[in-house]
């Protein structure tokens, strides 16, 4: 009887997380039905980054706090690759599962798999010799440059783990399921934390014990992945054929993905111009970068996951043909943002320069942390402009109207977020600060922020993007 119990509970469990259907019902319903699972794996994914940033900022010091911080524009730059297959891929996978093509679902999943082996050995190769070369491109210190080094070097030797995981864990929600990609991210999380702790402070192994953490995390959660798509044997097979590339597939595959993936280095060239720039300001402003940016992340979470939500609420409804739904839905899904994002900008004024102090505890470091509450008072009242701007441009993507919402974010990042940092920086020059103000880095970023935010409702509210007819009637 109590095994019956458990697996009711669990069926429940994985009915929450399982495909919704959102062309019926209450709309704030079916969003933060929808909303809630997607959080909770949002939160489990940027555990990563952070947990890394508290242990080593606590452990070993800020300086390697800001090795990791001058690294990430790289690794995002260099996974350009990893992006276009993933989009593609959800793309022909949710296709070929809607239209029952078994065969067809097959060639598309091995297909992507090999193409991201194939990536993985190139970003490997690419990563591990442009490593040095590219902090040195970026101006990094040479007090930390080393400890950079070493944590790239080994992030790109396991960046295969990354890879498989986020491509296959797509496929799964392609098909259908989210409930096991998200359990198995989670384990990932909780297992990085305990080997940043063992690897960091018990070995002593510093920047590189976190790297170490995070590749066997992520191997651990890709092996998961794959043990569950091979066991979707009523949906799926994958086998020696299904693996052997199909070069029209893997074609139709890249000029789906290659635009997401053109975007993404687009925004990461211009977030690599900006490390640039924060590495000029001293030694001790990039780890206060990492620490704003890892807050920032958390922070951000609602707007993004709210964002998916309403594209996805949208998409549903434009499909079924219930237009009728897409302005309750969009009042929904705005009235819970909005008020989730005034919570945040509350928390973040009040107790910013706390949140800061998880990251740098040396009481030498005080002015730094209190410069570290000051920036995030500056972000908070951006994430009301974020919620409206990751809500409406939810709206188009669901709608179809992709290449808009694009414009606009490449606009907002390069044409105006990165010569507007260092306009200011030049203009806040000083003696204390010859290469400008660290407050650059954000009121930049706030101005990019409120300016997306009213580009896309402007867009919204045009009605244009209501002409596109992708499926349906």
């Amino acid at each position: 009887m109590q095994g019956t119990s458990k697996t009711g509970v669990l069926a429940r469990i994985k009915g929450l997380f399982g495909a919704q259907d959102m062309t019926v019902g209450k709309p704030m319903t079916n969003i933060l039905r929808f909303a809630i699972p997607l959080l909770i794996g949002n939160l489990a994914q940027q555990l990563y980054s952070t947990v890394d940033s508290i242990i080593v900022g606590n452990y070993v010091g800020t300086e390697a706090l800001s090795a990791i911080g001058v690294s990430n524009p790289i690794v995002n730059l260099l996974l350009v690759l990893f992006m276009a297959i993933s989009t593609g891929a959800s793309i022909l996978v949710a296709q070929y599962f809607g239209a029952k093509d078994k065969d067809g679902l097959g060639k598309s999943i091995g297909t992507s798999v090999t193409l991201i082996f194939a990536a993985s050995v190139v970003i490997t190769v690419a990563g591990v010799i442009l490593a040095g070369p590219l902090l040195r491109l970026i101006n990094t210190p040479d007090v930390y440059f080393d400890w950079a080094k070493d944590y790239l070097t080994i992030i790109f030797w396991g960046i295969i783990g990354g890879g498989f995981y986020n491509i296959i864990s797509g496929i799964l929600r392609g098909l259908g399921d989210s409930f096991y990609p998200l359990v198995f991210l989670v384990i990932a999380a909780l297992l990085n934390t305990v080997l940043d702790i063992v690897f960091v402070r018990d070995f002593g192994w510093e920047v590189a014990g976190a790297a170490w953490a995070t590749i066997i995390a992520q191997g651990v959660s890709a092996v998961l992945c794959i043990i569950r798509l091979l066991n979707m044997k009523d949906i799926v097979v994958i086998n020696k054929q299904t693996l052997t590339p199909d070069w029209p597939m893997g074609g139709r595959l890249l000029k789906l993905g290659l635009p997401a993936g053109l975007t993404q280095a687009i925004f990461s060239l211009a977030m690599v111009f900006v490390q640039s720039l924060t590495n000029q300001m001293g030694t001790l402003i990039p780890a206060l970068s990492v620490a704003v940016m890892r807050v920032d992340g958390f922070a951000m979470l609602p707007n993004f996951t709210f964002g998916l939500a309403i594209s996805t609420y949208i998409g549903q409804n434009i499909g079924a043909n219930k237009r009728e739904r897409i302005v309750p839905g969009e009042k929904a899904a705005l009235k819970a943002s909005l008020i989730t994002s005034l919570a945040l900008v509350i928390l973040l004024i009040f107790f910013g320069r706390n949140l800061i102090n998880l990251f740098i505890t040396n009481p030498e470091h005080a002015y730094v942390v209190d410069l570290g509450g000051r920036m995030l008072r500056i972000l908070a009242f951006g994430y009301v402009a974020m919620a409206v701007y990751q809500l409406y441009g939810g709206i188009l993507r669901g709608a179809g109207d992709t290449m808009t919402s694009m414009y606009i974010s490449v606009f907002t990042t390069v044409v105006v977020r990165v010569p507007l940092a260092y306009g200011i920086a030049y203009l806040t020059r000083s003696e204390e600060w010859p290469h400008g103000h660290p407050d650059a880095l954000y009121i930049s970023l706030l101005v990019a922020w409120t300016l997306g935010a009213i580009l896309t409702y402007i867009w919204y509210r045009m009605g244009r993007w209501k002409k596109i007819q992708i499926v349906g009637r």
